[in-house]
């Protein structure tokens, strides 16, 4: 049965078992990054849907990413420090290899001559939408890492996803042959 009914005065069970309201730092943490991963999966299906040569290359990227954001949900819902210290973790390996395929994307694009515009073809757009519930990711995570133990490459980790995100939207609007809309002061 998928409903329990515990949630129906306000509040939530966490991955320890304790419970707290459903407005909780955590819970608006990891949450969030719920929020994230459902972004990611509609733009694996938008990928997946343009059929481009390089469509299967970033749709298994991205459920690597999705992959990697379940990681990060289960220790943001588990507020008990030493379970969490025994859970899966992110590494720097994690965000070497962020980093390997945001320099690998970036040598394929234009030079950058000024601040992109959001949009362009759908599956940039949808990159755009899941940059930006990133970002706000982040700020979750900053709001609790202020009040309770979290791992710290967690934040290094969704700062550079949201980076990869970007170079992401430029690539897929390149391959569409979608031009990019630069921010200009009018």
């Amino acid at each position: 049965m998928i409903y329990t009914r515990t949630g129906d005065h306000g509040e939530t069970s966490l991955a320890d078992g304790s419970r707290v309201s459903k407005n909780d730092l955590r819970v608006e943490a990891y949450g969030t990054v719920d929020e994230l991963n459902g972004n990611i999966g509609l733009l694996r299906a938008m990928i997946t849907a343009m059929g481009h040569s390089r469509s299967a290359e970033y749709e298994t990227l991205l459920l690597g990413v999705q992959h990697k954001l379940f990681v990060i949900q289960t220790l943001l819902a588990t507020a008990d420090d030493e379970r969490r210290k025994k859970l899966p973790q992110i590494t720097a390996i994690d965000i070497k290899s962020i980093e390997h395929e945001i320099d690998k994307i970036e040598k394929t694009l234009p030079r950058l001559t000024g601040f992109v515009i959001a949009g362009g073809s759908m599956g940039a757009a949808q990159c755009d939408v899941a940059r930006c519930v990133c970002r706000r990711a982040e700020r979750r995570i900053v709001a609790l890492a202020d009040k309770h133990e979290t791992e710290p490459l967690i934040l290094v980790y969704i700062n550079r996803l949201s980076d990869l995100l970007f170079v992401l939207s430029r690539q897929i609007n390149h391959l569409n042959g979608t031009t990019e809309n630069l921010y200009t002061i009018r």
